[in-house]
């Protein structure tokens, strides 16, 4: 089965895109929320670009049924 990024439906606050790239990477979704943070601090502001950019390209989690 080929590993694919998604959007998390389980583990979100707003979009699903940080627990959907912690999933991917198998890493916690407080590390890469942290690191969002520490990119949105930076003086160019590029975490916040680059969260609404995922979270309009990255597709939702397939439901399982």
């Amino acid at each position: 089965m080929q590993k694919r990024l998604y959007k998390s439906r389980h583990d979100k606050k707003l979009f699903g895109v940080c627990g959907g790239v912690a999933e991917y990477f198998g890493i916690d979704s407080t590390l890469v929320r942290l690191g969002l943070v520490l990119l949105t601090l930076m003086p160019v502001g590029s975490g916040i670009i680059l969260y609404i950019l995922a979270a309009i390209i990255m597709n939702e989690e397939p439901r399982n049924f």
